[in-house]
C-alpha cells in the first residue's frame, strides 16, 4: 500500500474536531434512553447496547468527501434533513451481553480526545453496565478513535485485566518499525498512535484474530478491508437473529450509506474499502438483520434498505 503524508496525518488524527455538541447523561438506568447516551436492544437471547463515547463538530469542506463535488455532499445531507455546512460525527462503541460474556467492540477515546468525547464509561453506567465487568474488548481496526481508550494520558491502562482482541493484519501494519521508517517522519501519526497505546501493553491480554475466524460461539469476525489494512466488522449471532458492527465501512450513514461509491478521506485504500462496502451492504440489505455503525447516531442500531444505487440506514 502506498502511503502519502496527508494520509497518514489523517490516520494518525482520526477526526478532528472544532466546536462540540455535548452528550446528556443520566444517574439512574433506563431502557432504550437515547437521551442518556446509550440504546440496548435484544438480539435473541444476547443483548447488544449501543454507548455513546460523545459526538464532535466538524465543519464541512470539499476534502471530507474525496470523489464528489462539495455542492453533491451538501444536496445529500440536506436531502437527509442535516445541516450542509457541519457535520456532527458520533462515536458509538457497542457492548454484547452473549451467553453469560460481555464484550465490548471498540473504546472510544477514554481522556485523550476532543471535549465532548470519553463518555464511554458515563454513560456505560448509566445503562446500568460497569466497566470493571468486561470480560473482553474486541477492536475493529487500529485508528485512533478506536484504541485510544484502551490508555489515557497519564499512561495509565484503563482495563488492566481485560482481554483485547485484535485483527492480526492490523497489529503486522501498524507495529511495523520498518514500514513505519519508511514514512515521513512528520507522517507517522498513526504509527505512533498505536505504539503510544501499546507499548508494553501486557502481552498475556493481547489477543490477535484472523479475521473470519469466531472469538466465541455467536461472536463471529468478517474481514472488511479497505478502510484500513486489516479493518474488521463483527457479527453477533443468536439463533436465529444477527446483528453486525461494521465499524467504520460505511463513515457516516447520511453520505456513505447512501452513496457507498463515495469515498471518506479516511479510507486508506479507496477502492479496496468500496468494494467492501457495496459487498457489506448489499448483504445485509439482503438479509433484512441489524447493523450498527461506529459513525452512527444513536440509537445507532438498525437496518440497511436498498434504494435506487445506494442504501438507506433506518434506524430502530
Amino acid at each position: 500500500m502506498d502511503i502519502s503524508r496527508r494520509d497518514c496525518l489523517l490516520w494518525g488524527t482520526g477526526l478532528a474536531s472544532t466546536a462540540v455538541l455535548g452528550a446528556c447523561t443520566t444517574s439512574a438506568p433506563a431502557a432504550n434512553t437515547i437521551g442518556a447516551g446509550y440504546y440496548h436492544h435484544q438480539v435473541g437471547k444476547a443483548r447488544v447496547t449501543a454507548v455513546s463515547d460523545g459526538v464532535t463538530r466538524r465543519a464541512l469542506d470539499a476534502g471530507f468527501v474525496k470523489n464528489a463535488p462539495l455542492d453533491q455532499v451538501q444536496a445529500a445531507l440536506q436531502a437527509a434533513g442535516l445541516p450542509t455546512t457541519h457535520i456532527d460525527v458520533p462515536y458509538t462503541c457497542f457492548v454484547v451481553d452473549l451467553d453469560g460474556k460481555r464484550y465490548l467492540l471498540d473504546t472510544g477515546f477514554a481522556d485523550n480526545g476532543a471535549p465532548g468525547t470519553g463518555l464511554l464509561h458515563t454513560h456505560m453506567r448509566a445503562a446500568g453496565m460497569e466497566p470493571a465487568s468486561l470480560d473482553a474488548i474486541v477492536i475493529s481496526h487500529m485508528h485512533g478513535d478506536h484504541i485510544n481508550g484502551l490508555r489515557r494520558k497519564d499512561g495509565s491502562l484503563v482495563y488492566p485485566k481485560t482481554p483485547v482482541w485484535i485483527p492480526q493484519p492490523e497489529m503486522a501494519f501498524w507495529m511495523d518499525d520498518a514500514r513505519m521508517q519508511q514514512t515521513p517522519e512528520t507522517a507517522r501519526g498513526g504509527f505512533m498512535a498505536v505504539r503510544r497505546v501499546f507499548k508494553d501493553y501486557p502481552p498475556e491480554l493481547i489477543k490477535l484474530f484472523v479475521p473470519g475466524s469466531n472469538i466465541a460461539p455467536g461472536l463471529e469476525t468478517v474481514p472488511a478491508f479497505g478502510h484500513s489494512p486489516g479493518h474488521t466488522a463483527i457479527a453477533i449471532r443468536s439463533g436465529s437473529d444477527r446483528f453486525t458492527f461494521i465499524g467504520d465501512v460505511a463513515h457516516y450513514p447520511a453520505l456513505f450509506v447512501r452513496h457507498p461509491d463515495w469515498q471518506v478521506q479516511f479510507d486508506m485504500n479507496p477502492q479496496q474499502a468500496r468494494t467492501t462496502r457495496h459487498a457489506l451492504l448489499a448483504r445485509l440489505a439482503q438479509d433484512r438483520s441489524l447493523v450498527g455503525g461506529y459513525h452512527f447516531p444513536l440509537p445507532s442500531i438498525g437496518h440497511i434498505q436498498q434504494t435506487g444505487d445506494g442504501y438507506n440506514w433506518v434506524p430502530k
